[in-house]
């Protein structure tokens, strides 16, 4: 995902800042040293800017850091914190306030929870245009059965995506009834089929899947249950209304 400008802004600081609080400590002890010196008290060997920046003593300066107790005959070292850990823990500091600021604060950027409810919103109105695109193409007045296999496969699957659960996986009928037979509560041709799913039957608890479906997968769907017609599996459902020759 590519970086906002507020995002490149926010990390320039960041690393600015930081840049910032180093120079400043540098020029601080370097300051403090010269006083020391000025004053006529004893000053250590200067050390490289990065001796400085690891804040580790030689081996040979080690017996300065150790502390007074011991315990049975191991002396503990009275080493700082590595100046280069501070700025670490300085940095994460800043970035903390900063980021608390942008995302929660003031709220210009999106969390993880507001990008998914975006890219959520943004694939609903994908698919929406979709279904628009194909609105008019098919409709209860003009459809007709298809026969080419892949119809039929893809039928299948919006079947077993969406049918299964009321009218079996094999069309025997459950909370709906039996699609294998010739017996139609609501007609049994492609354009009854068709116009059924496409409006639902709310009395029956039939919904209508206008919303979740195109008319293209209707068609299919449509098609693909018209060929469950004679394959009487078992434990097929009661006949329910009129018998269609």
């Amino acid at each position: 995902m590519a970086l906002t400008f507020m995002e490149i802004w926010l990390i320039s600081l960041i690393f600015l800042t930081g840049i910032i609080i180093m120079v400043v400590t540098l020029q601080l002890n370097s300051a403090l040293k010269k006083l020391a010196k000025n004053s006529n008290a004893p000053v250590e060997e200067e050390l490289s800017w990065w001796e400085k920046f690891k804040g580790l003593k030689p081996l040979e300066q080690e017996r300065e850091l150790v502390m007074e107790h011991t315990y049975d005959g191991i002396a503990e070292l009275d080493n700082p914190t590595p100046p280069w850990f501070m700025y670490l823990f300085y940095l994460t500091i800043i970035f903390g306030v900063i980021y608390g600021a942008y995302y929660h604060v003031y709220q210009d950027g999106h969390i993880q929870d507001a990008e998914y409810k975006t890219e959520v919103a943004a694939a609903e109105k994908a698919r929406e245009a979709y279904m628009k695109q194909f609105a008019n193409s098919v409709n209860e007045d003009n459809v007709t059965a298809s026969t080419a296999a892949k119809d039929l496969t893809e039928g299948s699957q919006i079947y077993t995506t969406n049918c299964v659960a009321c009218h079996g996986d094999k069309g025997q009928g459950g909370v709906g009834p039996n699609l294998t037979d010739k017996f139609w509560i609501h007609g049994g041709g492609i354009k009854d089929l068709f116009k059924t799913i496409t409006h639902g039957i709310p009395e029956k608890g039939m919904i209508a899947w206008e919303k979740t479906l195109n008319p293209l997968q209707i068609q299919k769907v449509s098609s693909y249950i018209l060929t469950l017609q004679g394959t009487n599996p078992p434990g097929a459902k009661e006949p329910q209304g009129e018998e269609v020759k």
